[in-house]
């Protein structure tokens, strides 16, 4: 297993977006749990879980994200959720359950604060807000996973990419990301060739610019228009359970 995190970055380090979570906190909370977090850089690729494996750290994303993957044998694995700034890896330990549920593979390069497990564990009792915070957090996860289920079986291939890539842009807090065919075709289990017919027709359009794995979101009211139901209703979850904290 890669582990990420290795190299350190100053404190001091100025970062254009924040870890939503932990801003929402008060300030005291937000202050306590910070002096005990490291901001590490996240590389693309970068294992930071594995299922049914004790978590080494929690994570909290700033400028990279992850991707929550189910693998099962003989198949590739299949993305189950997407965490950036605005959640964390590691959620059921906010439930004292030390193992991780699902892979969690760095699919954008960046910045995440990681805190140790029994460090986490202190603060989460020591402050109710933290505790609160997670649960809700624990809860959009949930209702993400089904939503994710759900989607998988009933949508088609278009909308389902360009539901990812609204997703990866929202935590990218970029118009341009690298995501390969056959990475997106891994993500959303289908062949590689589908990807391609999809991402053409999306070219075609003048939503996206697609050369070589680099993507361009060129038009992001068209992409919304062109998902499936599933990706507003993830956002309507967050912002319902957890917008008046952030």
């Amino acid at each position: 297993m890669t582990m990420a995190g290795v190299n350190a970055i100053n404190a001091a380090t100025p970062e254009p977006v924040i870890n939503r979570l932990i801003g929402g906190l008060p300030r005291d909370d937000r202050k306590k749990l910070l002096d005990h977090c490291e901001l590490v850089n996240i590389r693309f690729g970068d294992v930071l879980c594995e299922p049914d494996q004790p978590f080494p750290y929690a994570w909290f994303p700033v400028t990279g994200f992850v991707s929550l993957v189910k693998e099962l044998n003989g198949h590739p694995p299949l993305e189950m959720g997407l965490i950036g700034n605005e959640g964390m890896v590691g959620t059921t330990l906010s439930l004292d359950l030390a193992a991780a549920p699902l892979r969690g593979v760095v699919q954008g390069a960046g910045t995440a604060l990681r805190i140790s497990i029994p460090e986490l564990r202190r603060q989460l009792q020591k402050s109710p807000a933290l505790q609160r915070t997670l649960f809700r957090y624990l809860y959009v996860i949930i209702s993400q996973l089904s939503q994710t289920a759900a989607c998988t079986h009933f949508h088609e291939i278009e909308q389902r990419l360009a539901r990812w890539l609204l997703m990866s842009h929202d935590r990218a807090h970029a118009d341009n990301f690298h995501l390969t065919h056959e990475f997106l075709a891994g993500m959303l289990g289908v062949r590689r060739s589908s990807i391609t017919i999809a991402a053409s027709a999306m070219q075609q359009r003048n939503l996206i610019q697609y050369t070589r794995g680099n993507i361009c979101v060129m038009d992001r009211l068209g992409l919304e228009a062109t998902a499936c139901e599933c990706y507003r209703a993830a956002v309507n979850d967050y912002e319902r359970m957890l917008g008046q904290e952030t």
